[in-house]
């Protein structure tokens, strides 16, 4: 076991990983391309890790965790197993992705991963004590501050399907003075595809006056023995709203009413859900024949269960409802108070053609060439 457990430690993508501070000090840190400490300016959402390090696949790790004989859904001695791996630093946990988590063709939705990646988050938070009582710290608890998440990116290179075993690896660094990037990999536990990354950005919000507060020096004194100075795995898309953005009138779905199911433990909207409604107001023929490649969604205020909203979307390179490139769609998202309550949350999706459909996609081109969308 201590031979498995040094060979692990050798052979991880995260090897020579050490903690960082908050603030831009420079530390020695990953010794592979994946994590890199130089500051980048100009993010995108192009930065694709490699799937090998060193000749060692992500996410196969350790021969302890997945026994490579067992198949399918029956690998499930070691499902729901959590640990901290380089000095504690990085959070690994692996799940099977179930039944009830994926949609018609069988892959995992947006919101199973979306929920997956929140899951893994906060137990790795708890893990190092920056979740206590309810949703935040002992120290945040007595300044009554609760954690929220600002933004979300995440890039998708594989759906994973009905009974895949993955891996999800996540790690926290500083975002700014009052900011916390969450860092998540999803990774196929058989192969060590990585098949999708993800960041967001979490900041604290006052449980009483509902506002957003700065870190107190004592959460801050905690955090700066968890951080890594890294650079997010999906870079950060920078580009502000176009005034665009806030006159969407192609395609709205007015109305829609949050369960009582949908509020967390912070009493409002889980963001997660957010994304089901922002799809509400896709067309049907982008949500039947595409599937999400990329996603960023900035969050702007709370949503309770008492309001009314609406949804809307516009197809960028869409002219008079004809689609210029089939192979990918861009939109652009607003969720919104209905009667003029405000922005909720703003957002970017770009969506490829789903491979089974681009292997006969001449009904699906001439529909959109006819402007059916």
């Amino acid at each position: 076991m201590n031979v498995l457990a040094t060979a692990f430690m050798n052979s991880s993508p995260f090897h020579c990983m050490t903690s960082g501070k908050l603030g831009s000090h420079k530390r020695n840190l990953l010794a592979h391309k994946m994590i890199n400490t130089k500051h980048v300016s100009n993010w995108g959402l192009q930065y694709k890790a490699p799937t090998k390090v060193n000749s060692t696949k992500l996410g196969a790790l350790d021969s302890n965790i997945l026994d490579q004989e067992k198949e399918g859904p029956n690998m499930v001695s070691d499902l729901g197993l959590r640990r901290m791996i380089q000095d504690g630093f990085i959070f690994q946990e692996t799940i099977c992705i179930k039944y009830y988590e994926v949609g018609p063709d069988q892959t995992a939705s947006v919101e199973t991963l979306m929920n997956h990646f929140l899951e893994t988050n906060v137990n790795h938070m708890k893990t190092i004590g920056l979740v206590h009582d309810g949703f935040g710290s002992e120290e945040m608890s007595k300044n009554n501050l609760t954690w929220v998440v600002a933004k979300t990116h995440m890039l998708v290179d594989r759906y994973p399907t009905w009974g895949d075993i993955v891996q999800i690896y996540t790690w926290k660094s500083a975002h700014g003075k009052n900011g916390m990037c969450c860092n998540l990999m999803f990774c196929d536990c058989k192969t060590g595809e990585i098949l999708v990354r993800a960041s967001s950005i979490w900041v604290m919000l006052n449980k009483i006056t509902r506002k957003l507060s700065k870190f107190p020096n004592s959460v801050r004194a905690k955090l700066e023995q968890c951080f890594v100075d890294t650079l997010p795995t999906v870079k950060e898309d920078t580009r502000t709203w176009s005034k665009e953005v806030e006159n969407i009138d192609e395609h709205i779905c007015k109305g829609l009413m949050p369960r009582w199911s949908d509020l967390d433990i912070n009493q409002h909207v889980n963001h997660v859900k957010y994304i089901g409604l922002v799809i509400e107001s896709v067309p049907k023929i982008i949500v039947e024949n595409y599937e999400i490649h990329s996603l960023t969604l900035e969050y702007f205020r709370e949503c309770t269960k008492d309001n009314v909203l609406q949804s809307l979307t516009s197809i960028l390179g869409n002219h008079k409802g004809i689609i210029a490139n089939v192979d990918f769609v861009e939109c652009h998202h607003l969720l919104q108070i209905g009667g003029g309550g405000g922005n909720i949350m703003k957002g970017r999706t770009r969506w490829r053609l789903k491979h089974k459909k681009s292997q006969g996609s001449g009904a699906l081109i001439s529909s959109l060439a006819n402007g059916s969308v």
